[in-house]
């Protein structure tokens, strides 16, 4: 055996003190960041392990070449062996840690295979090259003394403690940012104090408030190339706007002045949980609304930091304040691009965010369900609307078989092409982790009104696909064996083949509920409209008969058929300015059920005859009286009848009150699906012509 002195990775060897000083370091740094908590301090060891371990990785190669040189000749012995090993699971460490750097620094997202190969080298490194290097030690010491070994081991040891120690000075000068998770000097617990955000049934884990900051921020999570495509999506989605929403907004500040600021917590866990949690919705708030959160409304986090629902409704959810990684607030520069470094690099606390019960409809029925009680309406408990309970009653749903059950995020979350992080998904019975797909989190429903109105990114393309949605041409390939094809509500026209001159036309419309998973229309039927709109073309063109059309203030005419809500107060007086916060029942409602149909009938006056062009007031006649004689030698011998089912987000009325007539705002209508049918016109009603009232329907359901 040579002396120490004569080797070039010796005991001795500036090289050897360097190589083992900086190996202890990066086994006792990568063991904090792996089996310590979630801490500032780790995070700074992470920063500090991948510079040590970039600076040194030349001295580390050039050490295992040049130990391998000094030792190559050896016999294969037990030691020998061991060093062969421990220099193989060296090289795996190097290596996927320099792949794990490079993915932290440029990628997307950290491999896993990646990462876990560099742990796990790291493990069997300690395993293999600390008895190594025991043995080694002990059969040296036998020849020449231990005294060799002290200075270097000493040195790597001391080293070791310098660089935790650097990474705990780091953490104690910049820890992340500071919260202030305190309510307001003047806050007002108006329900107690230990009820602070009610009425709203949302509650923090805590109990107390939440600095807005740490739920907002959620143009950050897309910044950095991770999460774009479902930042781009969110965007314009309803999540998005719910508070910024001009509408919500007017509403919320009519409830603040008729019973008080506190009052608007009721509204705030679902559509404004930024601003609940804050406590910015106080007594002597002039903006119960612009905080951190104005813009984001449910924000990235806001969601993701629910850990508990319940099936009650009315935000009955318990928010978390989601740990936060350095700089993670920082939109651009270095403290920007560290912040992403860190959250690939040790994605741990980040990967908490994704949960496995945002796949549970029970989830949604935390806020698309609705209730009023005697704290809001001094009266008593009212059902609103309630998607989840519609749905679990309906025929989409089967206990216990995904496979013949249509859930919330399969319709309004479905599946797209993804490059995000997030894509891939090995726990739906139907999808694998590298299908290549992440869930839409435009949360595609039924509002075209506010994405234009306030002109948020995408909205063009979101209204675009809303519009394809409402008509049933939105296609889900994920649930194309489960769904129905066609519109979310069919419409059938039943009209007798042949009608006489100066006789009755009878036509039933029929609509079903095809492809909707809970009522049609839900939500707040006292502000959102769906119509018949029907007209009686004769051959000429002239128009014999209408019902759902619109005036030049695009107010439906009286006695259209409509799907609404009349809901009232404690008085009668019918709610039609959203006050829901006064509602005591309701005095009418009209929805389809999943699956269920209803019907409309008409009856239209077949003129006796009309003069050619003649077009003066045929609509009115068409509900009037109508026999007279004109000459008309070019006589029609046809009507066509068309019918629409019409779709408007909010009805005209609300929004002058809201925001004024002269704002010039309407909804935009959407013609869900059209049919049409052909009447023959003789002077009198053939044998073989068909009945004069339509028969009726299997299925006519109406509530």
């Amino acid at each position: 055996m040579p002396e120490q002195n004569e080797l070039r990775t010796g005991w001795t060897t500036r090289l050897t003190r360097i190589t083992l000083g900086a190996l202890l370091f990066l086994l006792a740094s990568g063991l904090l960041v792996t089996l310590a908590p979630f801490h500032a301090v780790v995070q700074w060891s992470v920063l500090v392990h991948t510079v040590v371990g970039l600076a040194l990785l030349a001295p580390i190669l050039w050490y295992s070449w040049a130990h391998w040189l000094d030792y190559r000749r050896y016999n294969l012995t037990d030691v020998v062996l061991l060093g062969y090993l421990a220099v193989a699971a060296l090289a795996v460490c190097l290596v996927s840690g320099v792949v794990v750097t490079y993915q932290g620094l440029f990628a997307a997202r950290m491999s896993p295979l990646w990462r876990n190969l560099h742990l796990y080298s790291t493990v069997a490194l300690l395993v293999l090259a600390l008895p190594h290097a025991i043995l080694v030690f002990l059969r040296v010491r036998k020849k020449i003394g231990g005294h060799f070994a002290r200075p270097v081991t000493s040195q790597a040891v001391l080293a070791t403690v310098l660089g935790l120690a650097l990474a705990v000075g780091l953490g104690w000068i910049y820890s992340g940012s500071d919260y202030d998770n305190s309510f307001p000097e003047d806050y007002n617990y108006l329900y107690g104090d230990d009820r602070p955000f009610a009425p709203s049934l949302a509650v923090t884990e805590t109990g107390g408030a939440f600095d807005p900051e740490s739920l907002a921020g959620s143009e950050t999570c897309g910044s950095a190339g991770c999460h774009s495509q479902i930042l781009e999506e969110w965007k314009p989605s309803a999540h998005r706007y719910s508070a910024m929403d001009p509408l919500f907004q007017k509403v919320q500040s009519v409830m603040a002045e008729q019973n008080g600021p506190e009052s608007t917590r009721y509204c705030g866990g679902c559509h404004d949980p930024i601003s609940l949690f804050s406590g910015a919705k106080n007594v002597f708030a002039e903006n119960l609304t612009g905080l951190h959160g104005y813009n984001e409304g449910i924000s990235c986090l806001s969601c993701h930091g629910v850990r508990e629902t319940d099936l009650q409704g009315n935000a009955n959810y318990v928010m978390t304040q989601p740990a936060t990684y350095l700089w993670q607030w920082q939109e651009a520069g270095a403290g920007k691009f560290l912040s992403d470094f860190l959250i690939r690099t040790y994605p741990d606390k980040h990967n908490e965010l994704s949960k496995r019960m945002f796949k549970a409809p029970e989830y949604c029925a935390a806020c698309h369900k609705q209730f009023i009680d005697q704290e809001v309406n001094r009266v008593g408990w009212v059902q609103l609307q309630n998607q989840y309970d519609n749905w679990k009653a309906s025929h989409w749903f089967t206990e216990g078989d995904p496979e013949k059950t249509i859930e919330c995020r399969e319709c309004h979350m479905p599946l797209v092409a993804s490059n995000d992080p997030a894509r891939g998904d090995s726990v739906d019975y139907n999808r694998t982790a590298e299908d290549g797909m992440h869930r839409s989190h435009r949360f595609v429903a039924a509002n075209t009104l506010v994405p234009a109105m306030l002109e948020l990114e995408g909205w063009e393309e979101h209204n675009r696909l809303t519009e394809e949605w409402l008509a049933g041409n939105f296609e889900i390939p994920e649930i194309a064996d489960k769904w129905r094809d066609g519109p979310v509500v069919e419409l059938a026209l039943e009209t007798p083949a042949r009608v006489a001159r100066g006789g009755k036309l009878p036509i039933r419309v029929i609509m079903t509920a095809n492809k909707v998973g809970h009522d049609f229309p839900t939500g707040p039927l006292d502000i959102i409209q769906s119509w018949v709109e029907i007209r009686v073309h004769d051959e000429a063109g002239n128009e014999i008969f209408s019902s759902g059309t619109r005036d030049e203030k695009n107010f439906i005419e009286p006695g259209s058929f409509l799907f609404k809500a009349e809901p009232v107060d404690q008085y009668g007086n019918l709610i039609d300015r959203h006050n829901l916060w006064e509602m005591v029942g309701v005095r009418y409602r009209r929805a389809l059920f999943p699956g269920y149909s209803d019907t409309v009938d008409y009856m239209v006056d077949c003129p006796t005859s009309v003069a050619p062009g003649d077009q003066t007031d045929l609509a009115r006649l068409g509900r009037e009286e109508q026999s007279f004689e004109v000459d008309a030698p070019d006589r029609p011998d046809t009507y066509q009848v068309t019918a629409s089912l019409m779709y408007r987000k909010v009805d005209q009325f609300l929004i002058n009150f809201l925001l004024g007539e002269d704002s010039g705002l309407t909804a935009p209508v959407i013609e869900m699906t059209r049919s049409s049918a052909t009447v023959e016109v003789g002077d009198q009603i053939s044998e073989v012509g068909g009945p004069e009232a339509p028969p009726q329907p299997p299925v006519a359901a109406g509530s």
